[in-house]
């Protein structure tokens, strides 16, 4: 009787092992990004969830915006969960105190989330990333908070000439410091951005030291595009620039760019196309402010006429020689990777680039400025870029001996198994099982009384809409 019970019990320490065991090494982890929209950030973030999610770990996405007309395929499709809280809540006041009302909508998802994990939703670890004032709301939680540092938010509002904007910028930039030197652990993507968050937040630098995580990008995604690539006999004669329609991005360089190349390369310059493409948001005032001045620069320039200055639909069939395309899809993105003699990359001093990697998998050789995070190129002004640019236009040998380095290049340093086993470390190091207070511990009375007075006073005022676009993919609880 006693051999039975001692095989029943290992009997059970085994089905344990094998099959409970991994259940207590997933871990359940909460991403609070401010808007799920289209972009460099979006898509490290949206890289990540996957990347922890096909690892075997539960992962859920909070936003304060989620339009799915204007999204990530992955955020929209079901394969993540994505919730969304505080999209009332204004993003400004007449078009100003954008950064006052984005930490406010941040705060109230916090909030939100902080709630969810009182009535059962207990995460482990939460991601933030772009703002972390929310960060000393989620440690009630008793999670551990990972913040990714895309690029602190201080130096990128430049504009402080007046002394009001001074004022009102001072506060804000003392609480991103001191709420970033909270996160239990910070991480960054390139080794620009590290020293640029040692000069900038001085008084948590040695305290609070940041490693760098590259973004990565998801194979899978790309190859398709990397394939049709390699099976193209003759390669069009296309220049593609993909970034965001906002001026620090500075995509008027690629339209300048191109016009030269009328002078450099005049017998070759009527094959030649070029395409700018990326994320716009209507609801933004400067996305749609800049795709207008590109248009009118471009018109300028004598590369697009009338009709075309005054279209209000993009010219999806690409019939005109220089093409703008707004918010496009995964499918098109890929496609114009697949077919560009090259990506035209304009921003200068950026944090990291994904544009580049992207571009280097796909087998798309890179033009870019020598600045930030993207070191491709040497080369900074219009005639340097067109310079470039007219190289690549009538080699194609050239094209394609660049095009495989890049891609060996990007195959070797920015896959996505390599940035989720890195990610997966960074948080089983902030984590102790035997430790962990993330089921509640901290909700003590005062805590949960301030918590719902805070929500039904915001709540008064302010009430969650209902999705924009499929609702059946987007939760609004």
């Amino acid at each position: 009787m006693e051999a039975l019970v001692l095989v029943a019990v290992l009997g059970g320490g085994l089905l344990w092992l094998l099959f409970g065991g991994h259940q207590r090494n997933s871990l359940r982890v909460a991403f609070i990004h401010p808007d799920l929209g289209i972009g460099g950030a979006e898509r490290l973030v949206v890289d990540a969830a996957l990347g922890l999610q096909q690892a075997g770990h539960q992962v859920v996405m909070f936003t304060s915006h989620h339009d799915t007309n204007h999204c990530l395929d992955e955020t929209r499709n079901g394969t993540l969960k994505v919730i969304v809280h505080g999209d009332a809540l204004p993003r400004s006041l007449g078009g100003r105190f954008k950064a006052f009302f984005a930490y406010l909508r941040n705060l109230y998802l916090a909030l939100a989330l902080v709630r969810s994990h009182k009535h059962g939703g207990a995460y482990d670890v939460i991601f933030v990333d772009a703002i972390s004032a929310s960060i000393p709301i989620l440690k009630l939680t008793g999670a551990k908070i990972l913040f990714y540092c895309h690029f602190p938010d201080r130096n990128l509002c430049t504009d402080r000439r007046s002394l009001l904007k001074r004022l009102y910028r001072l506060p804000l930039d003392v609480l991103e410091e001191v709420t970033t030197g909270q996160a239990d652990k910070v991480l960054v993507n390139s080794k620009f951005t590290a020293s640029v968050y040692d000069q900038t937040f001085t008084r948590i630098a040695a305290r609070v030291r940041p490693d760098v995580l590259y973004p990565a990008i998801n194979f899978q995604s790309y190859s398709a595009s990397q394939g049709a690539r390699a099976q193209q006999q003759e390669r069009e004669p296309l220049f593609v620039s993909l970034n965001r329609y906002e001026r620090k991005k500075n995509i008027g360089l690629a339209l300048q760019a191109f016009a030269l190349l009328r002078e450099r390369t005049p017998s070759v310059f009527p094959t030649l196309r070029l395409v700018i493409a990326g994320g716009y948001d209507p609801l933004l005032a400067e996305n749609v402010e800049h795709f207008k001045e590109l248009k009118a620069l471009a018109h300028q320039l004598d590369l697009i006429d009338d009709e075309q200055l005054n279209s209000t639909e993009d010219d999806q069939k690409g019939a005109q020689q220089v093409t703008f395309l707004r918010s496009i899809s995964n499918q098109t993105r890929n496609g114009l990777l697949a077919q560009c003699s090259a990506i035209i990359y304009t921003p200068e001093n950026e944090h990291f680039g994904i544009v580049p990697v992207e571009a280097m998998y796909a087998g798309a050789p890179v033009i870019a400025c020598n600045s930030g995070g993207p070191r491709e190129s040497i080369i900074h002004e219009a005639e340097e870029f067109a310079e470039a640019m007219a190289l690549l236009a009538d080699d194609p040998n050239r094209v394609r001996k660049m095009g495989e380095a890049g891609h060996l290049h990007a195959e070797e340093r920015y896959s996505l198994t390599s940035f989720t086993q890195q990610l997966e470390a960074a948080l089983r190091s902030m984590l102790s099982w035997k430790g962990r207070d993330g089921d509640g511990a901290l909700f003590d009375l005062s805590t949960t009384t301030t918590l719902n007075c805070t929500e039904r006073l915001l709540g008064r005022f302010f009430r969650d809409p209902e999705p924009r676009g499929r609702p059946a993919t987007h939760q609004t609880p």
